[in-house]
């Protein structure tokens, strides 16, 4: 094995009752990239955030370069040559790219000393690893890819050696996510170590050298990644054989539950996002959205579940129709049966500062279930939530802790027992299993076949291929706003990811 960059011996770390690390032992070679997996709540991020120095451990060791080392602060992590790049970036939205990028690393009290040296630094950076991005242009403008850039230069621009970057990818473009990893390589090639925490397992094997694997807040393996497989990894991360592909049966398709017609929509600039798009769903079937982000698929989901206004067209709803240019609300459509898991569970989906309990009932909480007069039962909502928690497996168990301080894939799993568990007649999905573990992805999967099994029409928009083909009876593919095709769960990859760089049919068939 390489020289050891970092090793963590013996790293203890409790929260309360919660132990998130049990005496973790763990060696990174120099000039490697090792993967860190396991499911949400494993410890992963915990661990990395000890090595960065937002928490301390309460015992244990760490050494970079063979050292023993203090790391108090992120400052104490910058100074001996470790950076990182979270999973929620940490840029000021409305400052530059150069802003950004100096922001707690000036050099002068006027700046403009700091401003001329971070420009120079930044074309070199940029030349050397390809990090192209326009260091005048201002954060909130920029897609994500090019964010995660600018957390990686800013990392790099103050000397990282050791990058760690945690679940990279979760909200990339497959496109972004494939450039992404060939800036790593290029990193590695100029003798950096990179640390790579994420739950995509098909991602470690495509670009580590070294994997470890995490359970339950402890380490369980570590194993070279050229002698292991996807099978193994997900079977230590979860303590059993976990299923990797859906099973199901035939859909029985029934009546149409939902029918779009002609719908077009705009964004808040005034550009159309969804331009005159037709399609239905059927009781009984699952009908996927394919498309790279940022083709109107969010926008679509927007305006069917009433958060958005459509500019014109025309949706039924049980064969009745619903005024999405004006009247309708999401409180409305609910009332109707039509349920909606947001993309953005932080934003829209959760009230992460509310207890898991109050979060459990949000948008139903007028239902006479929970309702004692006029007033809220609480008893009957804790109730209800332990009865979730137990169905989803959301963990940990406790319906009084505050949804903050629940990992992603347990608050997508608080959600989806929410929307879930009204029994809607219509169930739209945005990013079913983002930020979420192989366990959990095989959960929610049972979960969504289960609710089209029992005559629920389903409509799902990912970004991920596999799930999109795995999941779905048919498949609609996005681009620019349009519907460009139409094809089976037994599509190809290739096939779809042509239709989605906006090839047209015939072109397609070609």
């Amino acid at each position: 094995m390489a020289q050891a960059a970092i090793e963590l011996i013996g790293i203890n770390k409790s929260f309360g009752a919660v132990r998130a690390n049990r005496d973790i032992n763990l060696e990174i070679g120099r000039g490697t990239i090792h993967g860190i997996v396991g499911e949400n709540g494993a410890g992963k991020s915990t661990l990395m955030s000890i090595l960065y120095g937002f928490y301390q451990a309460d015992s244990g060791e760490i050494r970079v370069g063979g050292q023993p080392a203090s790391i108090k602060t992120p400052n104490d992590a910058i100074a001996l040559g470790i950076g990182m790049v979270h999973q929620h970036f940490m840029l000021v939205d409305n400052f530059t790219v150069l802003e950004n990028v100096i922001l707690g690393a000036e050099s002068d009290a006027l700046l403009k000393k700091s401003i001329a040296k971070a420009r120079s630094e930044l074309e070199r950076l940029e030349r050397e690893y390809g990090l192209e991005v326009d260091p005048d242009a201002i954060i909130e403008e920029l897609p994500v890819g090019l964010q995660q850039r600018v957390e990686i230069l800013k990392a790099l621009y103050r000397g990282a050696e050791i990058l760690i970057l945690d679940e990279p990818t979760g909200v990339l473009t497959p496109a972004e996510a494939d450039h992404l990893f060939r800036i790593l390589r290029q990193l590695k090639d100029q003798g950096k170590t990179v640390v790579l925490i994420t739950h995509k397992l098909r991602e470690i094997m495509a670009i580590t050298d070294t994997v470890s694997v995490m359970r339950q807040g402890t380490m369980v393996a570590t194993r070279e990644t050229a002698k292991t497989t996807v099978e193994e990894l997900a079977e230590l991360m979860v303590g059993r054989r976990v299923l990797l592909r859906v099973e199901k049966g035939e859909a029985a398709a029934g009546a149409v539950k939902l029918a779009v017609k002609n719908l077009t929509v705009r964004d808040t600039r005034g550009v159309t996002m969804v331009d005159d798009i037709s399609f239905d769903i059927r009781a009984g079937e699952i009908v996927g959205i394919a498309g790279v982000a940022g083709n109107g698929q969010s926008e679509l989901l927007e305006a069917i579940s009433g958060i958005r206004r459509a500019v014109s067209g025309s949706v039924m709803l049980d064969g009745k129709p619903i005024d999405l240019t004006g009247a309708a609300d999401p409180g409305e459509l609910r009332d109707r049966g039509l349920a909606h898991v947001p993309e953005d569970r932080h934003h829209v989906g959760l009230v992460l500062a509310f207890e898991e309990n109050e979060n459990s009932i949000l948008g139903y909480h007028d239902d006479p279930r929970y309702l004692r007069g006029p007033f809220l039962n609480i008893d009957a909502i804790r109730n209800d939530a332990k009865d979730k928690i137990t169905k989803y497996d959301i963990r940990p168990a406790d319906c009084r802790l505050k949804t903050a301080n629940f990992s992603g894939g347990n608050q997508q799993k608080i959600v989806l027992a929410r929307e879930m568990e009204q029994d809607p007649g219509v169930l739209i999905v945005g990013q079913p299993t983002r930020g979420v573990d192989v366990g959990a992805i095989e959960f929610i999967h049972k979960r969504l076949i289960a609710m089209r099994d029992q005559g629920k029409a389903v409509l799902v928009v990912s970004v991920e291929l596999d799930e999109i083909r795995s999941l779905s009876d048919r498949i609609l593919v996005m681009f620019a706003g349009r519907i460009v095709g139409e094809r089976g769960p037994e599509a190809t990859e290739g096939e779809l990811g042509l239709l989605m760089a906006g090839i047209e049919h015939q072109e397609a068939a070609e």
